[in-house]
């Protein structure tokens, strides 16, 4: 038997809600899609790739707050990056850390797709070893990188983001296993993600907020 249309959204109606949003959201441009392409054929996990939507609200995001200078710990493919990039004005900077050296020749082919990767300092390294040496004041931080090192992170980059600045964490949600109550002992990841949501919604320092945006993304504001 054919569905029609109707029926498939029917049968799943968040396919209807998630097209419904796309379609009534900023389009994602010619060149974005070209990264989302050529990472889906090139590079091993590309749904650690931010999508769509999450990549035109960072944008957003640096367009509403007036950041100039943003770091990123987590470049992967460079399409994140690139999003914020679009968003800053002239002489606005992103400083992206990524560890993975193999990647750098992929990222830096994705960055000089389009002109606002001139915006981009790549910095291949340990984002533990690389923050010491970044010059402060940021207006905001991007965290995607490994998940049990959010709390390390976040305590690097607070002392260097201003006052009024945002920090951005992704995969909060973490698949929804941030729910369960006693996660295996050996999936470190879920309980050190979960032990950053904790920290971070008592911490009086910052004001927060947890989107349900794919994996979850938390909206933090130092005060």
């Amino acid at each position: 038997m054919i569905l029609s249309q109707a029926d498939k959204y029917a049968s799943d109606p968040q396919r209807q809600i998630d097209e419904y949003i796309d379609n009534h959201s900023e389009k994602e441009p010619d060149y974005l899609k070209n990264v989302v392409r050529e990472t889906v054929l090139q590079v091993v996990n590309p749904r650690m790739m931010s999508g769509h939507l999450q990549g035109r609200l960072l944008k957003l995001l640096v367009e509403i707050s007036g950041a100039e200078k943003i770091l990123e710990i987590g470049t992967f493919s460079g399409y994140s990056a690139l999003c914020m990039a679009e968003g800053l004005p002239e002489k606005g900077s992103v400083d992206s850390i990524e560890i993975n050296d193999e990647m750098e020749s992929f990222i830096r082919s994705q960055l000089n797709s389009h002109e606002c990767g001139k915006k981009i300092n790549l910095i291949i390294g340990n984002a533990l070893d690389v923050i010491p040496t970044l010059i402060p004041p940021y207006d905001m931080v991007f965290i995607d990188a490994d998940k049990r090192l959010y709390q390390q992170y976040y305590d690097m980059v607070l002392p260097l983001l201003k006052n009024g600045g945002i920090i951005l964490a992704d995969n909060t949600l973490w698949d929804g296993k941030v729910i369960m109550e006693n996660p295996h002992h050996t999936d470190t990841q879920t309980i050190a993600i979960k032990a950053f949501n904790d920290f971070i919604a008592n911490d009086d320092r910052v004001e927060k907020i947890i989107l349900p945006l794919r994996d979850g993304l938390t909206l933090i504001r130092k005060k």
